[in-house]
């Protein structure tokens, strides 16, 4: 069983344990994909479900952070070369009317 964090609720300020883990896709450069685990906490007080994120992953996203900061930073473009059909040129221009939300 994995160790237990000093998480609390987002929602009610109690504390979080370790509920179980999910795999989650993640897609990297060069067209690679593959799958990481991630662990879920439960509030014992209102029964909430919050994930544990790695720094390089965002919430609701399969792309690896350093891919979406490189689009939102201007390093990766349609044009990139190795990026010039990974992620799609709509991906890329999504993420950037979503900047702030992901930023945050």
């Amino acid at each position: 069983m994995a160790a237990e964090t000093k998480t609390v609720c987002f929602r009610c300020g109690q504390d979080v344990k370790y509920y179980d883990s999910v795999l989650r896709i993640i897609r990297t450069k060069g067209r690679k994909t593959g799958q990481i685990k991630i662990q879920r906490f439960r509030c014992s007080h209102c029964g909430c479900i919050h994930r544990n994120l790695p720094d390089d992953v965002f919430p609701y996203k399969q792309y690896e952070a350093e891919i979406i900061r490189g689009v939102l930073e201007g390093f990766i473009t349609p044009e990139t070369i190795g990026y010039e059909d990974y992620p799609c040129e709509m991906t890329m221009i999504r993420w950037k009317s979503q900047k702030t939300q992901l930023l945050l």
